[in-house]
């Protein structure tokens, strides 16, 4: 019987110091929960606001189905969360939401102790220095401001994060030698690849990674032999090992989910690309920002400078002080550089993987020079708080690059030498983290200054929606506004909205229940609820229906609310 690779991991995935980990994580998650649930912090996102409610009307619509999931934003997030959200209170208080965000960012947190120690133990058991470099990247990943804030939302940032960081963890193990490990990264990239589109970056990296080093190792082979070329190319070496059956199962895995999302989309909405240039899309949104002579975002059709807008994003989610900031920034570069030049170089063939963790760089370069994606950052034009959050998704390349520099100190340098610069590297750490909380999270001050108004508004609308007939029923554009249903305790099936209809009779169905009512609100509902220029508005305000009150908060388009019979 042959042996199992040197480097093959042996270790059980539940051993005592995952145990304590997750423990430890789950801990964090939970009070931190409840800090800023308790401090009404958790709906203040728009977007944690319009996930629970696209899941919520999966089965709380008059037209209930798996079509209610709409386009634009991936369903994996809305699907988990639907059996927490039939609970009416766990609705309208947003746990439900957050959940599925609290569970991830245990297992994120597991992840990345797992990918840092197996990727630097020096064989199948993990060694003192490898265990003590994982517990520093675990440790920054489960204590960083940012994540412990957005964990407690329902936004999807810690959920992806836990998917990508474990499509890594078995990538490097199966190019360790566990064959078996490459069908369960498949299997976490489609889920990546159902929840962000980050994840279709992911998988498309990783499978042409995978393809190429086959490749290399083919003709590597026809050339005479690895020693003939005189070149060790690591990725291919390690690669050639696995089963062509694995490898084919891994790339039809990984791309069933895209292919999965475009079918939908061309078969519902009869454009496979409905998300990335339909009405909804970014880039429809940011033509429709620019119709009103806005100049457009920083680094539009410029790689360089959108890439640099999201480094300094990332630098913001993980210290305030632009000092710190650029120490996380420098100390990163350093342990890249390390893992090439160091006393004693940890082997290529099992650190490779880790570059995986760095593909948000290129992914979020082109997304904002060329998807109309935009990130306003406080520190530079037009100084402001955007999608800041995204730097996050560099949060799992900074752990790993930290446990790298861990591991060197530990296993290379004088024994005289190494306290001092382990206190140094963590001293770092827990001055810029300290930094955060005492500044304040650079996510929730997004959420903050982007919600304000409308949370002012919402708040008024759903004390108003409150004291309605509890039979009646509303037309309403849900829009940006479906918060103060939730906030009213309002089931959305009594409502008539824009997901009443047949989204494949595009660009309208004369026959749907939203257009009907649309052209005749009197026969379909009891009260209509119009924002200044959205469709209802649009539909009703020349129809001279009786106006019971009129809503003005600064900031936000005019609420009016009609009865309509």
């Amino acid at each position: 019987m042959p042996k199992p690779p040197k480097n093959a991991p042996t270790n059980p995935l539940w051993d005592s110091e995952v145990n304590l980990l997750i423990w430890l994580a789950t801990c964090v998650s939970v009070f931190s929960f409840l800090f800023f649930y308790r401090r009404g912090e958790v709906l203040l996102y728009g977007d944690a606001i319009a996930h629970i409610n696209i899941a919520r009307r999966v089965f709380d619509s008059r037209t209930p189905g798996l079509l209610q999931l709409g386009t634009v934003w991936l369903p994996l997030p809305h699907v988990l969360m639907i059996p927490f959200l039939i609970s009416k209170n766990m609705w309208q208080t947003g746990v439900g939401g957050s959940i599925p965000s609290m569970v991830a960012y245990v297992f994120g947190v597991i992840g990345i102790f797992r990918l840092t120690r197996g990727v630097l133990s020096e064989n199948a058991e993990a060694d003192r220095p490898a265990r003590v470099a994982a517990w520093a990247a675990a440790l920054i990943y489960a204590a960083n401001p940012n994540l412990i804030y957005m964990q407690s939302t329902a936004m999807g940032e810690a959920l992806y994060l836990a998917f990508f960081i474990w499509a890594v963890v078995y990538f490097a193990e199966s190019v360790r030698g566990n064959t078996r490990a490459l069908t369960k990264c498949g299997i976490c990239l489609a889920a990546a690849c159902l929840t962000r589109y980050d994840g279709w970056f992911l998988a498309a990296a990783m499978v042409g990674v995978l393809v190429l080093a086959r490749v290399i190792a083919e003709r590597t082979d026809v050339a005479g032999g690895r020693a003939a070329l005189q070149v060790r190319v690591s990725a291919s070496e390690s690669i050639r090992a696995l089963a062509p059956a694995s490898v084919v199962k891994f790339i039809l895995i990984a791309v069933a989910a895209p292919v999965l999302w475009l079918a939908y989309n061309g078969i519902v909405y009869r454009n496979p690309l409905e998300f990335e240039n339909g009405p909804y899309s970014a880039k429809a949104i940011e033509r429709k920002t620019q119709s009103t002579g806005n100049p457009g975002h920083p680094g539009g059709n410029n790689p360089l400078i959108a890439g640099m807008y999201f480094l300094k994003s990332a630098e913001a989610n993980v210290a305030d002080n632009q000092w710190l900031q650029r120490a996380w920034l420098m100390l990163a570069l350093a342990a890249a550089l390390a893992l090439i030049i160091p006393h004693r170089p940890i082997p290529l063939s099992r650190t490779w993987p880790l570059l995986f963790l760095l593909v948000a760089v290129p992914f979020y370069a082109l997304s904002i020079a060329y998807g109309g994606i935009p990130i306003f950052i406080p520190y530079w034009w037009p100084f402001s708080h955007y999608n800041v959050r995204y730097g996050l998704h560099l949060l799992p390349a900074f752990a790993a690059a930290f446990a790298i520099l861990v591991w060197i100190i530990l296993d290379s340098w004088n024994a005289r030498l190494r306290l001092g610069c382990i206190v140094a590297v963590f001293a770092l750490i827990v001055a810029s983290y300290a930094n955060v909380w005492r500044a304040g999270p650079i996510c929730l001050k997004e959420a903050q200054v982007n919600m304000r108004t409308r949370n002012q508004l919402q708040g008024e609308l759903a004390h108003l929606l409150s004291e309605l007939p509890p039979d009646s029923t509303l037309l309403m554009y849900l829009g940006d506004q479906v918060g103060a249903l939730e906030r009213a305790g309002i089931p959305l099936k009594r409502t008539i909205n824009e997901g009443n209809h047949r989204v494949w009779k595009q660009p309208s169905d004369p026959e749907g229940l939203w257009e009907r009512a649309l052209a005749n609100p009197s026969q379909y509902a009891d009260y209509v609820l119009a924002f200044e220029g959205d469709p209802v508005w649009q539909a009703v305000h020349d129809r001279h229906l009786r106006e019971l009150i009129e809503i003005h908060v600064t900031g936000q388009a005019p609420a009016i609310l009609y009865r309509a019979r």
